[in-house]
């Protein structure tokens, strides 16, 4: 049972109003600036009205730090043992979040792109209300399908550690971030440290919340299989994945586009679970055409 109420996101925009609108949705912990200016300003000039969000319990939209700390694995047995659990929210509850912000915004169809648990939340957004999607972009995601093969041990590990509190030990948690981003990076480039390191130091000084991520994490995991909630979506679907994706590998992005209906899978060579700053211009070119013909339809 979820304890949700309705919550305003924070975002911010780009663009003409008048324009088509874009709904970008971040990752995991991630915050609205992980897509970056440059990828915002190229949709722009494509004749897009951008609104980049901050998901619940990250970033600067409102956080669920009334609530419980969550010990995973005993919510896990309990779970299993059929019992009544309380939870901060799930999937569903973040996808209305959007949905509640487009009525604010008074914005009656957008497109909807997300990245990797923003993927998930986007296909929902689309499965919830498909009269009010103009095309869906999930990246580097998944629909939570429980046979597809799971993360690499490592990069979980990398995913689930604390690491150093950075207003202890600011060194030691860039380290750490640093180490999970180069794990998970594609290969097609080498690592960008320099550009890693700036998007982290920005996101700290916007909101640290690891016991929102977790949170979010929890939200991901009670969700569990949308597979059957895919059927409802109409909107035209591009489903773009890297091969070499250590955290959700390539079956996950397949596994979307098996699901909706005439969805179009486009898989990027030596992409992992990241999108740097020299894949920006090859990921904005596809999304661009993709919004194109959707918008001619």
């Amino acid at each position: 049972m979820t304890n949700n109420a309705p919550i305003t996101l924070y975002y911010d925009s780009f663009g003409d109003r008048a324009n088509p609108a874009v709904v970008l949705i971040p990752g995991l912990g991630g915050h609205n600036i992980s897509w970056s200016e440059d990828f915002c300003q190229r949709l722009v000039n494509a004749g897009y009205y951008i609104i980049r969000v901050d998901n619940r319990d990250s970033g600067l939209s409102p956080h669920f730090d009334h609530f419980p700390e969550i010990n995973i694995p005993e919510l896990i047995e309990r779970l299993q043992r059929g019992e009544h659990v309380d939870i901060p929210y799930t999937l569903f509850d973040m996808a209305e979040d959007v949905l509640r912000l487009l009525n604010q915004l008074s914005i009656e169809k957008a497109h909807i792109i997300g990245r990797s648990m923003g993927g998930m939340v986007a296909q929902l957004v689309a499965a919830l209300a498909p009269e009010n999607v103009l095309s869906l972009c999930p990246i580097m995601s998944s629909t939570g399908n429980p046979a597809l093969p799971q993360p690499e041990p490592d990069v979980m590990q990398l995913l689930m550690s604390s690491g150093a509190n950075p207003k202890e030990d600011l060194d030691g948690y860039l380290e750490g971030q640093l180490a999970f981003y180069r794990r998970i990076s594609s290969t097609l480039f080498p690592f960008d440290e320099a550009y890693y390191r700036h998007y982290i130091l920005q996101a700290l000084a916007r909101n640290y919340s690891p016991k929102g991520t977790k949170r979010q994490l929890v939200a991901v995991a009670i969700t569990g299989d949308m597979r059957p909630h895919l059927t409802t979506i109409t909107a035209p679907t591009l489903v773009i994945h890297g091969s070499v994706d250590p955290l959700f590998p390539t079956a996950a992005g397949k596994d979307i586009a098996d699901n909706i209906a005439n969805a179009t899978f486009d898989l990027i060579s030596d992409m992992g679970h990241e999108t740097p700053p020299l894949l920006i211009p090859l990921i904005a070119d596809k999304i661009i055409t993709h919004l194109n013909s959707a918008s001619s339809e």
